[in-house]
């Protein structure tokens, strides 16, 4: 999945930097880029013993984003939960000086596995398909059960919280992606509808999940997963910029999002009841999180599906500003910025339905 790179860094600066430094890697380096990553570019080094690493960096130029791209956050809490259960990628090294190639960067193992960019998990038995998704659901479980304060991370994030937090950056970020201007047109990305309306909704305490304290990933979902390659196991998780402490429901919500997304558009999903044998109900898999997590979070449910799609067109207006500024690091960054409209609205009507069973509530 690497090839063209389509972000060039200064390769000679880099292979200096590993001589220095980084002596378990050998130079000089081939260099290629993955094609997914929607946020921070993602390079594949080859050594020259043949062995492969990952290398991670911000994007060039100027960003649009503060709390974005926090690639040393990245190497953080993937260093850290190595002696737990979580399975990740080994650290290689953190690079901070943007003096090198550009930007930070971090490099970490390459793991040969198995990678499924749909999350229906196609090309594989009904039975191998139910059993990968109960390793992902398991994995995310184990991950939130990791006490952050046992592994020295208790500063990694605030305890408490966290929707409002998440919901003060989203409308300040949304502001600064609507005015992004593409470089062409000249046009800008422009506001999500309903955008003021939904973070009314959201900030009402009275509608909030009740406060929990664990680790969150921020993107888990099947495509941050590499699988092995034979057996129906977890050997990494990737993609952790977005990673804090925060509410676990934002995970299971966004890992469980297929399903949410096929109540809208059943016709066309996959996720629809019957439509691929193997794909295990969304009950099913709240019951394999809740027996190793520890707690049921089906009563928040609602709530929490219509923040991820909330949050969700907030990410695409992300890749449609970074496209329009060309920063964007994926090949299909002007397809993903294009659904940005779409989410926010499905994510509106979700929202409209909620407010109409609190007034039917506040009616009986």
């Amino acid at each position: 999945m690497a090839g063209t790179v389509r972000q060039p860094i200064d390769l000679p600066a880099l292979e200096r930097y590993i001589n220095q430094n980084v002596p378990s890697i050998s130079t000089p380096l081939d260099l290629k880029q993955f094609g997914f990553g929607q946020s921070n570019p993602t390079y594949l080094l080859t050594s020259a013993n043949g062995e492969n690493f990952v290398l991670r960096k911000k994007p060039p130029g100027k960003l649009l984003s503060k709390t974005a791209h926090r690639v040393e956050r990245e190497y953080q809490i993937i260093h850290a939960l190595a002696p737990t259960d979580v399975p990740v990628p080994k650290t290689i090294c953190l690079c901070e000086d943007e003096s090198v190639i550009g930007t930070a960067f971090y490099i970490m193992e390459f793991l040969d596995g198995r990678h499924f960019v749909d999350p229906a998990i196609l090309g594989v038995s009904p039975e191998e398909r139910t059993a990968l998704w109960k390793a992902a659901v398991e994995t995310l479980a184990k991950f939130h059960r990791v006490d952050p304060k046992a592994i020295g991370m208790e500063k990694f994030g605030r305890h408490s919280g966290f929707y409002d937090r998440q919901i003060s950056t989203f409308g300040r970020i949304s502001k600064v992606q609507a005015a992004a201007v593409d470089v062409d047109t000249k046009i800008p990305v422009g506001d999500l509808p309903r955008f003021s309306e939904m973070v009314s909704f959201f900030s009402d305490k009275a509608t909030q999940p009740q406060d929990r304290a664990t680790f969150v990933h921020g993107d888990y979902k099947i495509d941050n997963v590499i699988f092995h390659k034979t057996e129906p196991r977890v050997i990494g998780v990737l993609d952790w910029e977005m990673a804090t402490i925060g509410h676990p429901l934002s995970d299971l919500c966004n890992l469980t999002g297929p399903y949410m997304l096929a109540s809208a558009t059943p016709d066309a999903s996959t996720f629809s009841p019957g439509a691929v044998k193997g794909l295990p109900t969304r009950e099913q898999c709240i019951q394999w999180y809740s027996e190793i997590a520890g707690w049921d979070p089906s009563p928040d449910l609602t709530w929490g599906d219509a923040f991820h799609g909330f949050r969700a067109s907030v990410i695409m207006q992300g890749i449609a500003a970074r496209y329009a500024t060309r920063q964007a690091s994926s090949e299909r960054a002007n397809e993903y910025g294009k659904q940005m409209g779409p989410f926010a609205l499905q994510a509106w009507e979700r929202v409209r339905k909620l407010q109409d069973k609190t007034r039917s509530k506040a009616r009986l």
